[in-house]
C-alpha cells in the first residue's frame, strides 16, 4: 500500500467512507488504520471504559486479510466494509463468545450462535476488534455496571456517555472505532449518539433483523452508529433486510439512498417539548438553531405543538415494559436479585409495581393516542425535529435513582423525564435520526432527532445530511478531554 496514509492522529477520525476511498486507491491500509485505531484505544481506552473485550490480535489479522483484497491476491474482491473497524455492542451475541449482558447473573452465559447484526457486520467484512459496554441488561440511560465499571464521556470524563449504547458512543468520539451496533428499546441509540456528537439511527420495527424473544418487541430493534450521516447510511444498508430467525424483519430489503437532493422546500415541522417535556434552554437554543439553518436552507420549517401528557406517555410505557422486556429482569431478580446492580433491582420493583398498576391493554389505548397524534401533527410535513435529551446530560456513575437530574448543583429535570427519545419507540414504525445540533457549556455535545413518517426512511437521512452540512462538527476539540 503506499504510503501517502493521514497521520495516525487524524486516522482514528477518519470516517469509514473516506477510509474505504483510500482503501480503493490503495492509498491507507486496513492494517495501518486497525493499528491506529489499536494504538489509541491503548492509550484513552483505560479512562473511558467503552469496551468490554478487546479482540486486537484477531483484528489485526483480519486487516491483513482485507489488505490482501484490496491487492487483488487470492481472487477475492473487497466487500461493502471491508477492512473497517467495528466495534459491536456486547448484547450483540458472537458465536463462542460470552453474552453477559453486564450481567454477573449471567457471567458463565456463552452464545450458541451470531446475532443478525454481527453476520451482517462480518459478511460485509467489517472487522469487530472489540465489544462495548452497556449497562445491566441494556435497561438504562447512562453506561455502567457492577461487572464493568463506569464508562465515562470522551468529551468530558466527569459525564456519562449515555445508555444503553453508552461503550459504541463513547468508542466513536474517542476514536478507538469508526462504527459502531447498537440497539434501542427506549432511547439506547439515541440518547447515547446526542451526549457523544455522534450519528445514531433507530430504524422503523421490523427493518433491521432481531434475535431472540425480544425481536418481536416493537419498541426495540439494532442499528447503527458512526460519525457522519453518510457512514450510518452505508451500516444501513448492510445491516437491513429479512432474516429467517426473524419472521418480524421487513422484505423486500430497503437499500437507502447514498445521495439526496438539498432540503429546498422541504416541509419541516418544528417540535421543542414534544407535550409536557421540560426542556433546558441550551437544548432549546440549539435545536432552534438548526431549524434556522434549514430554513435559511430553502426548507418550510414550522413550529407546532403536540397534545402529548406525561400521563399517556407513562401509561404506554408502563404497561408495555413491564409485561414484555421488564418482565424479563423481574425474572433475573427473582433468582439473582444479590447479584445485579441497584438500578436493575430498582426497575425490577418497579415493574412489578407498574403491572400491577397498568394493564397491556391500557398501554395499548395510550399508544393509539399518543401515535394518532402524532400521525395528524405531521400530515403535510416530510419530517418533525426535535430535541433528543431534555438536558445537556448527566454525571458518570449516578445512578439516577432519585427524582431530579442535579448537575453543577442545578436541578435541570425529573430522571424519568430527562431524555425525548421514548415516545418515538412508541412510535416505532417512524424512523428517527439524531445528528449532533451543538455543544454546551458542560463541555459535552447536543442532539437533534429527526422523525420521519412510518417507514419514511430516506426523508430523515436527507434532513440529516443537510444539517451536517449547514452545522459542520469536528471532533478537534475531544482531545481536551482525555489524559
Amino acid at each position: 500500500m503506499s504510503s501517502r496514509a493521514p497521520a495516525a492522529d487524524d486516522l482514528v477520525h477518519l470516517s469509514a467512507t473516506d477510509a474505504l476511498q483510500l482503501f480503493a486507491r490503495r492509498a491507507l491500509s486496513p492494517v495501518e488504520l486497525m493499528r491506529a485505531v489499536v494504538d489509541r484505544a491503548e492509550k484513552i481506552e483505560p479512562r473511558i471504559n467503552a469496551f468490554t473485550e478487546r479482540l486486537f490480535d484477531e483484528a489485526l489479522e483480519q486487516a491483513r486479510h482485507a489488505e490482501a483484497r484490496y491487492l487483488g491476491k487470492g481472487g477475492l474482491a473487497p466487500r461493502p466494509l471491508e477492512g473497517i473497524p467495528v466495534a459491536a455492542k456486547e448484547k450483540h451475541a458472537i458465536l463462542g463468545r460470552t453474552l453477559t449482558e453486564g450481567s454477573l447473573a449471567h457471567e458463565d452465559r456463552i452464545a450458541t450462535e451470531n446475532a443478525p447484526v454481527i453476520d451482517r457486520i462480518l459478511g460485509a467484512g467489517g472487522i469487530i476488534h472489540a465489544r462495548t459496554a452497556t449497562p445491566e441488561f441494556s435497561l438504562s440511560t447512562y453506561t455502567h455496571s457492577r461487572m464493568w465499571g463506569v464508562t465515562r464521556n470522551p468529551w468530558n470524563p466527569d459525564f456519562t456517555p449515555g445508555g444503553s449504547s453508552g461503550g459504541a458512543g463513547a468508542s466513536l468520539a474517542a476514536g478507538t472505532t469508526l462504527l459502531a451496533s447498537a440497539s434501542d428499546i427506549g432511547g439506547s441509540t439515541r440518547i447515547p449518539a446526542a451526549f457523544t456528537g455522534t450519528v445514531g439511527f433507530k430504524a422503523p420495527y421490523g427493518r433491521n433483523p432481531g434475535l431472540g424473544v425480544l425481536a418481536a418487541d416493537h419498541y426495540r430493534g439494532d442499528g447503527p452508529m458512526a460519525r457522519t450521516v453518510d457512514d450510518v447510511i452505508a451500516f444501513q444498508n448492510i445491516l437491513a433486510g429479512p432474516d429467517p430467525r426473524d419472521h418480524a424483519s421487513i422484505r423486500p430489503k430497503l437499500t437507502v439512498p447514498t445521495a439526496y437532493e438539498d432540503v429546498t422546500g422541504a416541509r419541516i415541522a418544528l417540535c421543542i417539548r414534544l407535550g409536557e417535556y421540560d426542556v433546558h434552554p441550551e437544548i432549546e437554543a440549539h435545536t432552534r438553531a438548526a431549524a434556522q439553518a434549514l430554513a435559511d436552507a430553502g426548507a418550510h420549517v414550522e413550529e407546532i405543538t403536540l397534545p402529548w401528557t406525561r400521563l399517556d406517555l407513562l401509561t404506554a410505557v408502563a404497561g408495555h415494559f413491564s409485561t414484555l422486556f421488564g418482565a424479563l429482569v423481574v425474572e433475573a431478580a427473582e433468582t439473582h436479585r444479590d447479584l445485579l446492580s441497584s438500578y436493575t433491582v430498582a426497575f425490577a420493583d418497579t415493574m412489578t409495581h407498574a403491572r400491577a398498576k397498568v394493564s397491556y391493554l391500557d398501554s395499548l389505548r395510550a399508544e393509539h393516542r399518543l401515535q394518532r397524534a402524532l400521525a395528524t401533527a405531521m400530515d403535510g410535513f416530510n419530517a418533525l425535529i426535535c430535541p433528543t435529551t431534555a438536558v445537556p446530560g448527566w454525571h458518570a456513575g449516578d445512578d439516577l435513582a432519585g427524582d431530579k437530574v442535579v448537575v453543577h448543583g442545578e436541578e435541570v429535570a425529573d430522571t424519568l423525564w430527562s431524555a425525548m427519545t421514548t415516545p418515538f419507540n412508541i412510535n416505532n414504525r417512524c424512523p428517527v435520526l439524531n445528528v449532533p445540533s451543538g455543544m454546551s457549556s458542560w463541555g459535552i455535545p447536543t442532539g437533534l432527532q429527526i422523525v420521519g413518517h412510518p417507514y419514511d426512511d430516506p426523508a430523515v437521512f436527507r434532513i440529516g445530511k443537510a444539517v451536517e452540512t449547514l452545522r459542520p462538527w469536528s471532533y478537534a476539540q475531544i482531545e481536551n478531554g482525555l489524559p
